[in-house]
């Protein structure tokens, strides 16, 4: 067992090297230096797998976990302390070795129209080209709006955002919360309901994570930890989870918690919008993940296994 400090000396976090990502990683350091005001708290930026390859989509190229890999490296030899990640961009099983201590407050975690012309997707003409990197959306916009056409984005914001205003699409969707922590709120035309865009599970959080022998840091980060925005994280991880998600599957999850109790939606569709299937339960926040799980059985029984068994042979849930 480490012995605990009463308080750090120094800290040092990883991250990507992303615009938003040097927010988060400011942001959590700002946070530590208040609580810590003798503590010397550096950046360590890197670029991830996921940040050098941008000509093919995740789902093709090994997934979310691509964004942290190098971070977790810096983690087990001791170049960082801390890793600062968007949580829906965290895989929902975590190598034994780490562990995600804090989870911060939650931000808007919905989806965001940005147009120049449009103010939402009812408004778009048939024909229009939306541009989004992500196949939940994809999914979710194919099945409403099949008179759209959808077509891959990757890029960091700047990137997507000048793909955008060169006239490479009509209207991009992205997540809410990364264009108001960068000040670019004045680009969004318009913010998707949860009804016409399920958002990704732990879209809007950030999450800590650290080496798991590292009780020391676990315990230096726990002020920082929301109650509120852990119950919601775990009950969407728990449905990503038991579904055995990864970006080749079409798979939402969002959670909301009012006067103690959770409500929790799940979906899985096919990319192609054809099907989709949804779930959802009700219940006190104390049972976070086992909502979660029992939303991810009922789409089971609705025939989820069979879009997964279809989409990724090697993650099926049994």
């Amino acid at each position: 067992m480490t012995s605990v400090a009463s308080s750090p000396r120094s800290l040092v976090i990883a991250t990507r090297e992303s615009r938003l990502a040097m927010w988060q990683a400011e942001h959590v350091r700002a946070l530590l230096q208040a609580l810590y005001p003798q503590c010397q708290v550096s950046l360590l930026g890197m670029t991830t797998k996921g940040d050098r390859i941008l000509d093919r989509t995740l789902s093709k190229v090994g997934g979310k976990g691509l964004f942290i890999k190098e971070l977790e490296s810096a983690l087990l030899d001791g170049k960082a302390d801390l890793a600062v990640h968007s949580l829906k961009d965290v895989p929902v099983e975590l190598d034994p070795t780490f562990a995600m201590p804090c989870i911060l407050s939650r931000a808007d975690p919905r989806d965001a129209l940005v147009s120049p012309r449009h103010a939402s997707l009812d408004q778009l003409p048939a024909g229009a080209v939306v541009g989004t990197s992500s196949l939940r959306r994809e999914a979710q916009i194919r099945a409403r709006f099949p008179h759209l056409e959808v077509r891959p984005l990757r890029g960091n914001l700047d990137t997507r955002l000048r793909k955008l205003d060169e006239g490479q699409y009509d209207a991009i969707i992205l997540a809410t919360v990364g264009l108001e922590r960068l000040g670019l709120q004045h680009r969004i035309a318009g913010i998707l309901p949860v009804e016409q865009s399920l958002p990704a599970a732990g879209q809007g959080a950030l999450g800590i994570e650290v080496a798991a022998h590292r009780d020391d840091v676990k315990q230096w980060l726990q002020p920082l930890a929301d109650a509120e925005a852990t119950a919601v994280a775990l009950a969407e991880r728990a449905v990503s989870r038991r579904l055995g998600g990864s970006c080749q599957v079409p798979l939402a999850a969002y959670a909301e918690l009012e006067s103690n109790q959770l409500h929790i939606r799940g979906l899985v569709a096919r990319p192609d919008g054809s099907v989709v299937l949804r779930a959802e339960k009700r219940g006190p926040s104390e049972q976070a993940e086992e909502l979660g799980r029992e939303v991810a059985e009922i789409l089971l029984e609705q025939g989820a296994a069979d879009i997964l068994a279809e989409l990724d042979p090697a993650g099926r849930a049994e």
